[in-house]
């Protein structure tokens, strides 16, 4: 029987490390399998279900492994959950979480990933630590922890690639700073507001000391992404200021309630991002959107807006128009779009200039600006024409669709287009519109689903996921 070498095998189970159930299999094999297998489960072993985690620790009663040594990451609320499951008293806790984090500086070689939500040990203390430390490249983390913990943090880890930041309230982490700007290689950060009903003085504003330590990162940074939730308008300024020194972004999201006046809005539109290729920035106006994909350096592969979220509030058919139009003549290598189109005949047939065009594309998600004029009749109008207009001319790799409420297909309709697809890749669909969950048009796509022309359907939300 043929043996696959060691390094062939282990190549193989890290292609496996999101598959627990595969890669426990493996572990039974043979020796020779399981000791190439262990290497690969204990790097992450926090990510798996809790039936994997209890197999692990039915493994490490086995002499067999050093299984810490192969760990490189750590899960501080995975790893508190399951100290609880020992005891439910908090010394007890507080004393195996201490003994854990003990082992595991001195078992593990280098640490790669520490998410250190609800953290209550200053891990930088162990003698190991140092060499533990200094090879971090991903954190998560809140800003409810002590800034002394981050200050204790910067003194080792300074090779930090990606960071992610839930900002629990008002008050700026002085610590959290620190550790941004002590960084050599910081690629990717994420910033997100986690609080309600709070707002800022002068004093406790923490965006600004935060946005003056990225800009320092302009050279390095690749992946921004920012929801502040109570913006003035100094900060408006400041980060209007910083964000066109980001010019080396390749994904750029700011989420919700990032609204600019209409003098912001006019020096938005010049941000220039030659390398960019995820894009999506909610709240604003559809030509804002529009110039900073004219001045993308045709290398976006996702515009990932959340179209009800426009605040064009009177739609000019121009606007979307123009859209589509910038979508084409920019974007060849396209693969996900959401767009908000005018009902008239001109929109669709930009649009399917747009299919024509965008070669790669394989998702659209798709929504009519509201006009509260329309009739049901009219909506089946609309989607019949979108139906007719990916028969035609939807590209080869075509596989979803996301479409509003606006859209109308009957059973006839849907039944017709489903047939045409029939011999292309499977397709899903998704929709807001309740009218779907019908028995009727349950069954249809059931049938279609059991002879592969549908491979997805839900009802809900339409946004992608990002």
């Amino acid at each position: 029987m043929f043996k696959l070498s060691k390094d062939i095998l282990f190549l193989i189970f890290e292609e496996l490390q999101d598959d627990s159930k595969s890669l426990f299999s493996c572990l039974m094999v043979n020796r020779f399998w399981c000791e190439t297998a262990v290497p690969v489960l204990w790097r992450d072993p926090w990510s798996y279900s809790e039936e994997s985690i209890q197999s692990s620790s039915v493994l490490v009663k086995s002499t067999l492994f050093d299984y810490l040594s192969f760990c490189r990451s750590i899960k501080v609320n995975t790893i508190n959950s399951i100290i609880f499951i020992g005891s439910t008293l908090a010394y007890n806790q507080f004393i195996i979480q201490q003994e854990f984090y003990y082992f595991f500086m001195k078992k593990c070689p280098e640490l790669k990933y520490l998410n250190m939500k609800s953290i209550k040990h200053q891990i930088f203390y162990f003698p190991e630590a140092k060499n533990c430390l200094e090879s971090l490249c991903k954190l998560e983390c809140d800003s409810s922890i002590d800034s002394a913990y981050f200050y204790g943090l910067s003194h080792f880890c300074q090779r930090i690639q990606k960071l992610v930041i839930i900002n629990m309230d008002t008050k700026l982490n002085n610590g959290i700073v620190k550790l941004i700007e002590v960084q050599k290689n910081l690629k990717h950060f994420e910033w997100r507001d986690d609080f309600y009903d709070e707002f800022f003085t002068n004093d406790d504003d923490p965006y600004e000391q935060i946005l003056l330590a990225l800009e320092k990162k302009a050279e390095s940074l690749n992946y921004l992404r920012l929801l502040f939730q109570y913006v003035e308008n100094y900060e408006h300024i400041l980060l209007l200021e910083i964000l066109p020194k980001f010019y080396k972004l390749k994904i750029l999201i700011i989420d919700d309630y990032l609204l600019l006046n209409e003098e912001q809005l006019e020096k938005f539109k010049m941000q220039v991002y030659p390398e960019l290729e995820i894009l999506n920035i909610e709240y604003n106006k559809l030509n804002t959107v529009s110039n900073i994909i004219e001045n993308s350096g045709g290398h976006l592969k996702k515009i990932l807006l959340k179209p009800y979220n426009i605040i064009d509030f009177e739609l000019d058919n121009e606007n979307s128009l123009n859209f589509i139009r910038k979508v084409y003549e920019n974007c060849p290598s396209l693969e996900y779009l959401s767009i908000l189109i005018s009902s008239t005949k001109e929109n669709f047939t930009e649009l399917e200039t747009l299919l024509k065009r965008c070669k790669n594309l394989k998702s659209l998600l798709i929504v009519i600006f509201d006009n509260y004029e329309d009739t049901y009749e009219d909506s089946l109008k609309y989607g019949k024409e979108l139906l007719k207009i990916l028969i035609r001319s939807a590209p080869t790799n075509f596989k979803e669709i996301r479409f509003g409420s606006e859209f109308k297909f009957s059973l006839e309709m849907l039944e017709e287009f489903l047939e045409n697809w029939r011999g292309r890749r499977a397709l899903s669909l998704f929709t807001i519109d309740p009218i779907y969950m019908r028995e009727d048009y349950t069954e249809l796509i059931n049938k279609y689903k059991s002879n592969g022309v549908v491979k997805d359907f839900e009802y809900g939300s339409i946004n992608y996921r990002i």
